[in-house]
């Protein structure tokens, strides 16, 4: 590297030899210099600051002294100070009629000693706990579930919906419609739900929120029956659970959808009955390449998958100059996500898959 003096000196000699009649280029190549690097040398902070590692540097006119240092140390010692943060010790000095040096270099000195750490009975921050991650690669691995409020027959009068859908294949397992949460009603929720799909003893996660219904003595002694086990998202973080949320979204903002209320616990659940049929059979989840869930349920997307591939390819035969992409992907998702980490990508619509 070239030390400030140096590249003044250069710089004076190009200077010279420009008044001299020499060109920039040639007075640079002359000394070795490419053009770009006198432009950045002419900048009066570049000339200024040598940039070696190692070099002595000016010490700042307004640098404490180390007796002032030791001062603000000795007086954040003192037993009347101890338990004080700088922005009370400050203040507290200017009444007496003394000031040694600013809030910010208290707070400076202090940690550089390790003097500065949190006090009081309130806990240290803790750094964000990760979120639980889980993968389903086939149906009745992971379910999640959540309960949400429908609009009764007057205002502030809400029915309970109770929801269960499949990671894998986005499937409503188990639903039902209760006037009031419970982990009771949860607890036969989820029974139901297994026995439908006939996976006692089987190899299952449920996934929910941290709400009391979620965490009840009779539910989670149902689940211990029922050999599933449980997965929370971290408190008052509902992204955590997001295929539960969108499902409740897609319920309640389908044109159908009685936004002023069902009259009566028994129209809910009629309601949410045609809706449940609709969305399993009839319903093509983009996520999961456009087949209904219960075709996915049951293992027939990937036949279907392939009568789409194979129609595509002949369609693009026929007409080749209509084709300026790839064909679309109709390939199977094998594998979905709940809240996947950073070496798991999320394609859109194809769902979640693996960088």
């Amino acid at each position: 590297m070239i030390s400030p003096a140096d590249r003044q000196q250069a710089v004076a000699f190009i200077t010279e030899a420009r008044r001299a009649g020499a060109r920039l280029a040639a007075a640079c190549a002359e000394l070795g210099l490419d053009l770009r690097t006198y432009q950045r040398w002419t900048r009066e902070a570049v000339l200024k600051v040598d940039g070696r590692p190692g070099a002595v540097r000016p010490v700042p006119a307004n640098k404490l002294t180390a007796t002032e240092q030791a001062a603000v140390l000795a007086i954040c010692h003192e037993p009347r100070y101890a338990s004080l943060p700088p922005g009370q010790i400050v203040p507290r000095l200017a009444d007496e009629g003394t000031y040694i040096a600013s809030e910010s270099s208290f707070y400076r000195l202090l940690r550089q000693a390790d003097e500065q750490h949190p006090r009081g009975r309130a806990r240290t921050p803790r750094p964000p706990s990760e979120p639980p991650r889980l993968v389903a690669r086939a149906p009745n691995q992971v379910w999640t579930w959540d309960i949400s409020w429908l609009p009764g027959p007057v205002k502030g009068l809400f029915f309970y919906l109770y929801l269960i859908v499949d990671l894998y294949s986005r499937k409503i397992v188990g639903w039902e419609v209760y006037d009031c949460e419970s982990a009771a009603h949860a607890a036969e929720v989820v029974r139901r739900a297994v026995l439908a799909e006939r996976c006692v003893d089987h190899p299952l996660v449920l996934h929910a929120d941290n709400g009391s219904p979620m965490k009840g003595e009779t539910l989670l002694a149902t689940l211990y029956r029922l050999g599933i086990a449980t997965s929370y998202s971290r408190p008052r973080t509902s992204n955590d659970n997001p295929y539960s949320e969108a499902l409740f979204r897609t319920c309640k903002y389908c044109p159908a959808y009685p936004a002023q209320g069902f009259a009566s616990l028994a129209e809910a659940r009629a309601w949410m009955a045609g809706f449940v049929d609709d969305y399993n059979t009839v319903h093509r989840h983009s996520g999961i390449r456009f087949v209904t869930p219960q075709q996915r349920h049951d293992g027939l997307d990937q036949a279907i998958l392939a009568q789409r591939q194979v129609l595509y390819e002949q369609a693009r035969a026929r007409h080749p100059e209509r084709w300026s992409d790839a064909l679309r992907n109709w390939q199977p998702i094998t594998e979905v996500w709940l809240n996947p980490s950073a070496e798991v990508t999320e394609p859109s619509p194809a769902g979640l898959q693996r960088k």
